[in-house]
Order: C-alpha cells, then sequence, then structure tokens
C-alpha cells in the first residue's frame, strides 16, 4: 500500500479547513492534483498589459562554492526542539498547579475561577478572608546556564535500534504494510512499538503520511474476524488522527460537532463514544468556551432561580490535541502577564519625559509607535514592506534609550534587511529560531528568561502558537514586546492565528502604519488588500501580465520569462527572479515548473539524487523551517548546501525528505521573503483555491519587478473581492477575555 499522503487531507476537508502543504522540500501532494493550493490559499493575476514574447539563451545557474563543515542549520533545530520541550515542561508544571475542584462556576478558567473558588470557600466558612484573598507566591523561573552564543555540536537524538526496526518490520509484514514504514513507526511509537501496532494495529495512525483506509487494511490483515468499524481502538486511533489533520490545517482545537461528523463520514459507528474514549484514555482534551456576542446584554434569571443563583451562559464544545491546548494556554498567561505588568518607572530605565523626547525626533506613525511602547507591554505594528523602517527606527531608538532591545524575523535574509534599516551590525538583528536556541541575540539571564528589555518580531502573521509560547515565555516581567506585520498575508504554517486573534482581541494597542509600498506594485497590493484588482500604470513595466491558454503554455512563457525577457527588459538576472505557483502537484505546480527551469538554466543528469551543483533549492531542517539555498556538491557525508551563506550538510537518506529544487515555490514558501523579480503563475486548474491572502502574499513578493502568467481569468478578481482565508479555530481570544482588559 502507497504511504504518500493525500493532497488535501479529507479531515480538513471534513472540518472546514483545508490541509496546508508541508512548507519546505517535504511533498504532502499527489503527484497528480493539479494546482493543489499551499497553506491557506490560491493564486491570481494583476492587471496590466500583454507582454510580447522573446527568445534567448538561457544563462547557466551559478555554482555554489565548495565547503564542508558542520551543519549549523540542523544544529539549530536541534537546540529549537530542545527548547520546545522545556517550554512543554513549564507548561505541564503550570497545567498541575492549576488543577483542583472548582465548586461553582466550572466553565470559567484560570484567574476568574480561582477567584470565584475562594469566595465560595469565604461563604462556606472553610477559609479566613485574609486568607483565601492572598496572592502565592510566584514561583521561581528554572535556571538555565549561561548563554550558547553561536550553535555548538548537539548530539542527535538516539534512534531506535536495528532490533527494535526488525521486530516492527516483522509486523508491518505480517500485516502487508511497507517495509519502509518500519523506521518511522518505531521513532513513533517509541519502546515496546512492535507490541503496540500487534495489540491496536490503528496505531498505525501515529505514522505520518499513513491514511485511515491504509490502517484499516492493515487492522484487517492482523485482527481477521476481530476486525470491525466499531472497534473501540478504532474510533479511538481515527478521533486523535482527524485532530492531527486540522493541526496541519491550522487548528488548535475543532467544534465538537464538526470531530463527530468527520467520524462520520469515515464510518465510525458511534462518533460520540469514540470521541469520550479518546477523552478517557487522555489522548484529547475537551473545553467549554464560553459564547461572547459583542454588545449583548448578560442573560437574566429564570423567574424561578434566585438571585444569586448563576445563570447558564451559552457555550461551545471544543476538543484539541494536549500539545497545542497547553500550547495556546500559556501563550495567553503569557501575553496577559506582559500587558498586565507594565514597565515600572523606578529610575533604572528610561523615564516619561526620555521616552517622549525619542518620540520628537520621529514623526507620523513612527512617533506613535514610541510612544505606544513606553508605556505598554504589548503593542501591535501593522504594515506592508516599506513599514518595516517604522519597528527598524524603535529599535534604534529604545538602544539609545540603554535598554537591550532586539528585532526578530523568521529569515536570515530578513535579518539582513533589518539590520540595514537600523543602521548597526547585525546583533540587534537575530532570527527567532536562533534567539530561541540560543545562537542569536542576547541569551538568558540566571532565572531562564532572555536579557532583553524590549523585543520586537518581524513578519508576526507567521508565528505559529507554540513558537509565540515560547517567544512570550522567554521575555522576563516588566520587559516590553512588539509584534509586527501585514495582516493581509498568509497566516503560519503551523497551527494558531496568533497575530490575527490579538488584531481582533483588542487588547492592546494597535499602530497602523500610514507609510505605503510605493510604485505600481505598492499600489495594486494596497487595492488588492480591501478586495480590489485595480488596472494599475506601470510606465517602467513593473507589473506585466502575460495571458496564457493552458498549463503548457504557462510552463514555457515562465521559463522565457525568468531566462530572457526580465533579464533583458528589466535587467534582473535569472538568479535573482523567483517564480511563485499555487500548489507542488499538476501541469504547472512547483515540480513541473521547477523541472522546466532547471533544464534551462541548470541542465545536468541529477546525478546526486536528482541534484546537480548550482541547483537552487530548498532545505527544510525542520517542520516549518524553510531555508533557500543551492547545491555545493556530493559526496559520502551526504548533500552538500550553501543556504543563507552557511553550509549544510544533508545526509543521504534524509535528502529525499528536506529537499526539493526552489527555482518555483509555493506562497507560503515564499512568504517573509522577497526578490528583486518575481513571476506569479496562475494556472486555471488552481482558480478553485484562489483567496484573497494568497494573491496578496504572492504579489507583494516582488520589489523590482512583477509577472503575472494569467491562466485563471475571472476566478482571480473573484478571489480578490470575495474569498477570505479558511477559518481557523483558535482559543487564544477566549482565553485573554477574561484576563486582560479589552482596549478601544
Amino acid at each position: 500500500m502507497s504511504t504518500e499522503p493525500e493532497a488535501e487531507t479529507a479531515a480538513a476537508e471534513e472540518t472546514g479547513a483545508r490541509a496546508p502543504e508541508a512548507e519546505g522540500a517535504a511533498d504532502t501532494t499527489t503527484d497528480g492534483s493539479a494546482g493543489t493550493a499551499d497553506a491557506d490559499g490560491a493564486a491570481g493575476p494583476a492587471a496590466a498589459a500583454p507582454e510580447g514574447s522573446g527568445s534567448g539563451v538561457a544563462g547557466a545557474g551559478d555554482a555554489a562554492a565548495a565547503g564542508s563543515a558542520e551543519s549549523k542549520e540542523l544544529s539549530e533545530a536541534e537546540a529549537e526542539l530542545a527548547a520546545q520541550r522545556e517550554l512543554r515542561e513549564r507548561i505541564e508544571e503550570r497545567k498541575a498547579a492549576k488543577q483542583g475542584p472548582v465548586d461553582a462556576g466550572a466553565k470559567l478558567s484560570g484567574t476568574a475561577a480561582d477567584l470565584l473558588a475562594a469566595v465560595r470557600a469565604v461563604e462556606s466558612g472553610e477559609q479566613p478572608v485574609a486568607s483565601a484573598f492572598r496572592e502565592p507566591e510566584p514561583a521561581p523561573r528554572r535556571s538555565a546556564p549561561e548563554p550558547v552564543r553561536r550553535p555548538q555540536p548537539v548530539a542527535p537524538v538516539a534512534g531506535p535500534g536495528d532490533e527494535a526496526v526488525d521486530a516492527v518490520r516483522a509486523v508491518l509484514a505480517e500485516g502487508g504494510a511497507p517495509a519502509t514504514l518500519a523506521a518511522r513507526a518505531a521513532k513513533a511509537l517509541g519502546e515496546g512499538a512492535d507490541a503496540q501496532l500487534r495489540d491496536d494495529p490503528w496505531q498505525l495512525l501515529r505514522v505520518g503520511g499513513v491514511r485511515t483506509e491504509q490502517a484499516d487494511g492493515f487492522a484487517r490483515a492482523l485482527l481477521g474476524a476481530e476486525c470491525g468499524p466499531d472497534d473501540e481502538r478504532r474510533g479511538r486511533a481515527i478521533t486523535v488522527w482527524l485532530l492531527e489533520q486540522a493541526a496541519v490545517a491550522g487548528h488548535t482545537a475543532l467544534d465538537a460537532s464538526a470531530l463527530t461528523a468527520a467520524l462520520g463520514q469515515r464510518a465510525v459507528p458511534d462518533a460520540d463514544a469514540a470521541v469520550q474514549s479518546a477523552i478517557t484514555e487522555g489522548d484529547i482534551l475537551v473545553f467549554q468556551d464560553a459564547i461572547e456576542t459583542p454588545g449583548a446584554p448578560a442573560p437574566a434569571p429564570a423567574d424561578d432561580e434566585d438571585e444569586g443563583e448563576e445563570t447558564e451562559r451559552p457555550v461551545r464544545v471544543l476538543v484539541g490535541l494536549e500539545q497545542y491546548a497547553l500550547a495556546e494556554e500559556s501563550l495567553a498567561d503569557g501575553l496577559a502577564r506582559l500587558i498586565n505588568s507594565l514597565p515600572k518607572e523606578d529610575g533604572s530605565g528610561p523615564q516619561a519625559g526620555d521616552w517622549e523626547s525619542a518620540a520628537g525626533e520621529a514623526s507620523g506613525s513612527t512617533a506613535e509607535l514610541i510612544r505606544a511602547v513606553a508605556g505598554h507591554g504589548l503593542v501591535l505594528h501593522t504594515g506592508g514592506e516599506t513599514a518595516r523602517t517604522e519597528p527598524a527606527a524603535l529599535v534604534a531608538a529604545a538602544e539609545a534609550l540603554g535598554l537591550r532591545v532586539c528585532a526578530a524575523t523568521h529569515s536570515a535574509a530578513g535579518r539582513r534587511r533589518l539590520a540595514g534599516l537600523v543602521g548597526s551590525d547585525e546583533a540587534a538583528a537575530v532570527t527567532v529560531a536562533g534567539l530561541l536556541s540560543g545562537a542569536e541575540g542576547p541569551g538568558r539571564d540566571r532565572d531562564g528568561a532572555l536579557a532583553l528589555d524590549l523585543l520586537v518580531v518581524l513578519d508576526a502573521p507567521q508565528l505559529d502558537v507554540e513558537t509565540a509560547a515560547m517567544l512570550v515565555e522567554s521575555l522576563p516581567d516588566g520587559a516590553r514586546l512588539v509584534l509586527s506585520g501585514d495582516p493581509g498575508v498568509l497566516w503560519s504554517a503551523g497551527p494558531g492565528r496568533v497575530f490575527a486573534d490579538l488584531v481582533a482581541a483588542r487588547c492592546c494597542p494597535q499602530i497602523v502604519s500610514r507609510v505605503p509600498d510605493p510604485g505600481p506594485i505598492g499600489e495594486l497590493i494596497s487595492g488588492i488588500g480591501i478586495g480590489e484588482l485595480n488596472q494599475v500604470d506601470a510606465p517602467g513595466k513593473e507589473v506585466v501580465i502575460v495571458p496564457v491558454r493552458d498549463a503548457g503554455e504557462a510552463v514555457h512563457r515562465t521559463v522565457q520569462l525568468v531566462a530572457d525577457s526580465v533579464p533583458r527588459a528589466i535587467g534582473v538576472p535569472p538568479q535573482d527572479t523567483q517564480v511563485i505557483t499555487p500548489g507542488h502537484g499538476g501541469a504547472a505546480g512547483t515540480r513541473a515548473l521547477n523541472a522546466a527551469l532547471k533544464e534551462r538554466l541548470n541542465p545536468g543528469p541529477g546525478r546526486f539524487g536528482g541534484f546537480d551543483p548550482g541547483d537552487r533549492v530548498a532545505h527544510v531542517p525542520a517542520p516549518g523551517r524553510t531555508t533557500l539555498g543551492r547545491v555545493v556538491r556530493a559526496d559520502a557525508e551526504g548533500l552538500h548546501l550553501e543556504c543563507d551563506g552557511a553550509p549544510v550538510v544533508v545526509p543521504k537518506e534524509r535528502v529525499e525528505q528536506t529537499v526539493r529544487h526552489a527555482w518555483a515555490l509555493t506562497a507560503h514558501q515564499a512568504v517573509g521573503l522577497t526578490w528583486p523579480a518575481v513571476v506569479v503563475v496562475l494556472p486555471g486548474d488552481a482558480t478553485a483555491a484562489l483567496t484573497r491572502a494568497w494573491v496578496y502574499t504572492a504579489f507583494s513578493r516582488g520589489e523590482r519587478h512583477l509577472s503575472v502568467v494569467q491562466g485563471a481569468e475571472q476566478a482571480l478578481p473573484r478571489a480578490v473581492a470575495e474569498v477570505a482565508p479558511k477559518p481557523r479555530t483558535t482559543r487564544l481570544q477566549t482565553l485573554l477575555r477574561p484576563q486582560v482588559p479589552a482596549t478601544a
């Protein structure tokens, strides 16, 4: 049986959200799925005049300089995973500390539930008033070792031994499953994996890429007549699997009704019993969140109720995986801590007059941003690519005031751009991964917190709930956090929609930049942001539309644009032009485009697992982490790459999973990056996946030039005007609401 994941998982379709493509090299779509979109959307073109065809010889791809070194990227990824494990330990400790019966107000949580329990204890005489409302002593932060300034070799986590893999392989063979799954199954299930599979064959669903029908076939082969659709083990495993697929699509939780409906479509006879079994076994968590209607009056008590009795409030029942539920709770608690512990003027830092003086030297929304940061622990800043100058100015002003400050982006290229805007060396500019792992930035203090007074995070919409929770958990009390980003771009590849939830919650100041993106591309993007696809004047061919009839013509014209027309007319060489298309599969997806572009720009036999020196590649050392680079060479160690100026060695067995060609990318891989010229390909078979956010993201990646290979016809303006991103179910706003005051 094949184990390649479906292009769009059925779970996402059943729960009202589509599973995104894995960001980077690990491909999760079937080759035949034409026009499969990545993450939250699809594509579309702009408006201008068609460009004439051209011809010319292809420029050969530049071969990267050879060199071999320990993989910096891999060590950073290992360190980041270690940081994630430490965060989860902290979350579990806090969760255990919060556990305890609350007789009344069981639907409340956090501080509200604690206060209500205290009131009940005083009313019943169980506890005196003085002790009931005494603030508990804060738990001391876990001490941390001295910060590591640069990535150090990290011993890889020991995988399953050969004996364990062989035992799993034997069980898989009995069930007719591919032997290639043995190592992954042994790693996913841990010790005694073979016994677990014999006892519960549906545990095979815990191996990435396995579908429910494949697990059913495996179970039938092992269990024979004992196997049936009503097996409790089957219902429990499919329940967890559906929630994992929902997390891939961006949800941190699901409505219970949506989950039971999806279980029904998977032939689970008693969906409610399956969910209850998973809850009882501790595989999933259940939440009852009050439904808040803005402006609605509080429900009045019924006539037969006493005045002191509580009134039932409408709630929605959500279920989710513990991993994301705890991360979202931790994030909400950490944000509330920052918001409620405002920086104090104790003489150790800049005073109000100092901040006002710094703001007086700026103007417009930059001055507003500085003033907001002066008095608040959390500030949101929204704007396009040009608006990055405002948080950069804030960083420079805070440094001048003597604060410990740094700004984080999601890529090394973004870090270099930010350092140029700040006007200093790269010490104040870091990557999010480097900051969390200790490879970049100020390191941590004795309490384990980042040694910072102000952290500015750019491209904040890319923050998933786990990464955001790690950042917030790492900030000391009294620190300030600024989240800056463009609300029109695609959301994070991982679960959650942190930035959008905070914007909607209105729990802190929000500064909207008044610095527009310049030129015809900026004008076009501004219109798309409000749902209008406008015709723009582009006298310098800044925006060009290339209409095509079919996918084959789209591929031909794309290669022609990159190799000849854009270099000749715009002066941008092929290595500085990026192709963006909706998905990996299809006749004009990344696979087809990369094959055609390689043949023209860097022809070769692909003797190193399909790659040759000089090939442009995308490397994914960890889920959600994509770096772009070039192939240098290959040897017994593996494939040698140069990514963001650093040497990376990918072991031979990891190449197929983590490396792919990158002349053409999806919009989710391109978000947060820019190139001098961009060619956006919109084949006709991708029209069903178009959204405004995808078009906005793809079109805004070009700095000087945007070519749109347009085969979507009227689906493009319709998507820009009408198709919003598919919603994600999250709990961040609900968790924040009782902890922080709303801000107008």
